[in-house]
């Protein structure tokens, strides 16, 4: 079944990143942000000698794991009702939905916090949340940011990584309820003492929290969680009720493939050795913690993308981000430009194997496959060979276009060295009164047909003397 819900973009990615290339904010924002965490990985990295060694495990657990993923999901299921959890199964993001709102409901709340989660913002949760009269409160300090903005999140990991700190400080003035102005600066410190006394009363407070999970531990029926702000402590242990909505690639065999997951994923997501916290439970404990856990796995698209055999490997995604910090696209144009709650480079895989075609079909052409985002990837997804991959399937779905004839024809001429000549010629013809009128290397916009293939580039024009005829010239 087709994924839905907000990974499905309203603007094809040219369009939704031309105004983001003009935001010179936004980029300096991103180029600190993202160039301070990259900086931090390599170096944790490089303390481990054995971390391609890690890389290989990480891929090939995951590998295992999709290939008997329905084994492995009966098998969470059981563990986990036998600890007390209830496991609900759910088709796509509608019917997930629905369910955490009918469980939320029948609790009587009106409000409830939130964990960040990836898999709440792919399904709408919030939205359909707030639709019933219940206000969820996201108690992680980024996502709090984006929600007291009134935004969307642009990145994985950070979701307010475009913001910088002036920003947040005005943010918390005007929109956090009882913030002290007088203490309000925006030091860092500062900023994080106004959201953790925003919170605290949130969490005393509240009877449900809704989670994601990191992890989903077959052999136990346990869910893992790691964070490093402590908020997601508080609402795994506080609440009666406890909802967790879980991709079901998530799963993992054992307890013990935990040692290599919980090595990969800090480094590669914060540069940091350990996650500062590590939560895990399974099912119910009487007199300790929720008292009511549901688990609800959703598919939303990922039994298509199980299905193909090259994209099958974006499943492996362990969410780390580690991709989005190394892409030079990303980088300049931020994670909004990508229209699904997965921005990056695995955003532009994924999101078009979960949602199918659309906007989403102008995603896997938004990379200049460079390959930084494999070599940074903890689980060594080739992004660009499915990348490649997913753009030979939508140029063969447009049938005859003008662009492949053009591709066609460049092909007829570059497989034959007289026909290569040839045309170098008259492209040198065609050159020569352009150079006449200044402009010595580039043309900066071509005539129709060729406009588009100028719109975004320069063209350069053909050297004045092509290597063969240099090497006749010097030689004779």
């Amino acid at each position: 079944m087709t994924g839905t819900g907000n990974i499905v973009a309203a603007l094809p990615f040219p369009t939704a990143a031309k105004p983001k290339l003009a935001d010179s904010q936004l980029r300096d924002n991103l180029r600190r942000a993202t160039h301070t965490i990259r900086d931090k990985r390599l170096r944790t990295v490089a303390e481990l000698p054995e971390w391609e060694r890690l890389r290989l495990a990480g891929a090939a657990i995951k590998d295992d794991v999709l290939a008997r993923l329905p084994e492995l999901l009966v098998e969470f299921e059981a563990a986990a009702t036998a600890a007390g959890a209830t496991v609900h199964w759910a088709r796509d993001a509608a019917e997930a939905c629905g369910i955490a709102v009918d469980l939320a409901l029948s609790t009587g709340t009106r409000e409830v916090v939130k964990i960040k989660s990836m898999a709440t913002q792919e399904i709408g949760l919030n939205e359909a949340l707030e639709a019933v009269g219940i206000t969820p409160i996201e108690t992680d300090l980024a996502e709090l940011i984006v929600q007291l903005a009134g935004d969307t999140p642009s990145h994985i990991l950070v979701p307010a990584i475009h913001y910088n700190r002036h920003q947040i400080r005005e943010l918390f003035a005007r929109r956090m309820p009882g913030v002290d102005l007088d203490a309000l600066t925006d030091d860092p410190a500062a900023l994080a003492e106004a959201a953790r006394r925003h919170l605290r009363a949130r969490f005393f407070s509240a009877r449900v929290a809704i989670s994601g999970a990191n992890f989903a531990i077959a052999e136990t029926g346990t869910l893992v969680v790691v964070e490093s702000e402590g908020n997601g402590r508080m609402c795994l242990t506080l609440p009666e009720t406890l909802i967790s909505v879980v991709g079901v690639e998530k799963i993992l065999p054992t307890v013990r493939d935990l040692d290599v997951f919980l090595q990969l994923l800090p480094r590669s997501s914060t540069g940091e050795r350990m996650n500062p916290y590590t939560s895990a439970w399974t099912g119910v404990t009487p007199g300790d913690g929720p008292q009511q856990v549901h688990v609800i796995l959703v598919d939303n698209g990922r039994s298509d993308v199980l299905a193909d055999p090259v994209g099958r490997q974006a499943l492996r995604c362990i969410r780390c981000s580690a991709c989005l910090n190394v892409c030079p696209v990303y980088e300049r144009v931020g994670g909004h430009a990508y229209g699904s709650v997965y921005p990056g480079p695995i955003g532009a895989i994924l999101s078009p194997q979960l949602s199918g075609a659309g906007a989403n079909a102008t995603l896997p052409f938004a990379s200049t496959l460079c390959g930084a985002c494999f070599e940074a990837c903890p689980v060594r997804i080739d992004i660009p060979e499915v990348l490649v991959h997913l753009r030979q399937e939508i140029v063969a779905a447009a049938g005859a276009t003008p662009e492949r004839a053009a591709m066609r024809a460049a092909a007829w001429v570059l497989r034959d060295r007289r026909r290569y000549s040839a045309a170098l010629r008259a492209a040198r013809r065609f050159a020569a009164p352009l150079r006449l009128v200044g402009r010595p290397d580039a043309v900066r916009h071509l005539p129709w047909p060729l406009t588009r293939w100028s719109a975004s580039r320069d063209t350069p024009l053909p050297a004045r003397e092509t290597f063969r005829e240099w090497w006749s010239r010097e030689r004779a």
